[in-house]
């Protein structure tokens, strides 16, 4: 899971005054920093942010109750619902939702706050209908929260979410396999997990970042579940929000894994295809 908002907008910040920063950003916030957008709009464009490769997938993931009658996000109206502590991945994810649907805090029975170890208890103690998470999968919580009572895994579709994802190059859609967890697929829409500097981190520790990871793709597979089907040509393409660093692009293109013949520094977020990180798929999260 990458750190939350706020925390990834003071790396992003401190990357438009030109520091040296390293870290993990979610897709949607560094797209923002690097075109001066939302909470960024002040400080304008950041055209020194870059990116180093993309990680993870982080699905919007959505677990109900099984008695609760919620199938799909539309179904949520009316029902009690955590909506994430405030500055997380999963309360941004909620908001821009409800916003698209045109909701508000009113349209639940009841909202809460709760952290993410607080809402699997809420969950089984029928405290609450359903709770958010975005989060790369498999997920230890979302794992407690499935054997741990009875729930279900909620689809995130309809027109008003593939209007938000046609609109917004940092979203996209993914499927939850229902063989990861009890259950179904769900069909959702994420956000990606990147790997975030400036252009004034200096080559050699780039250098120091990348190289370990991509000449033995075996072992960064085994760091963590949602590292073991990583691409490293994906990686190295799919939803960057920001160009890649000089020095990052160098080495892929000297390694093969990026055809001298394709510009990926110049590319503009928004103007190509973004992936939502090497766990995604144009059809869903593989």
């Amino acid at each position: 899971m990458v750190e939350n908002p706020a925390r990834e907008g003071g790396k992003l910040s401190r990357s438009a005054a030109g520091e040296p920063t390293y870290g993990v950003a979610q897709s949607d916030v560094q797209y923002k920093a690097y075109m001066g957008e939302g909470t960024f709009a002040k400080g304008g464009a950041n055209p020194d942010q870059c990116s180093v490769f993309s990680i993870h997938a982080e699905p919007f993931s959505v677990v109900a109750r099984a008695d609760a009658g919620v199938a799909n996000f539309e179904d949520l109206k009316g029902k009690r619902v955590n909506v994430g502590n405030p500055g997380s991945g999963q309360r941004g994810a909620m908001e821009v939702l409800m916003a698209a649907l045109g909701w508000t805090m009113d349209d639940f029975a009841l909202t809460s706050e709760l952290q993410v170890a607080e809402q699997i208890q809420a969950l089984c103690d029928n405290n609450i209908d359903a709770m958010v998470y975005t989060v790369g999968h498999p997920s230890g919580s979302t794992q407690e929260a499935t054997t741990a009572c009875d729930v279900v895994l909620v689809n995130v579709t309809g027109e008003a979410v593939d209007k938000l994802v046609a609109d917004h190059p940092y979203y996209r859609h993914a499927t939850i396999p229902g063989g990861m967890y009890r259950g179904k697929d769900a069909e959702v829409i994420g956000v990606g997990a990147t790997p975030i500097t400036s252009a004034a981190l200096p080559d050699d520790v780039v250098n120091a970042l990348v190289k370990p990871d991509f000449s033995d793709i075996d072992a960064f597979r085994g760091l963590q579940p949602a590292f073991a089907t990583h691409d490293p040509a994906q990686m190295v393409s799919d939803g960057l929000s920001a160009p890649l660093h000089p020095c990052a692009e160098k080495h892929y293109r000297e390694v093969g894994l990026i055809k001298w013949s394709r510009s990926v520094t110049s590319e503009v977020p928004g103007r190509r295809r973004q992936g939502g990180g090497p766990a995604f798929k144009r059809g869903g999260m593989t």
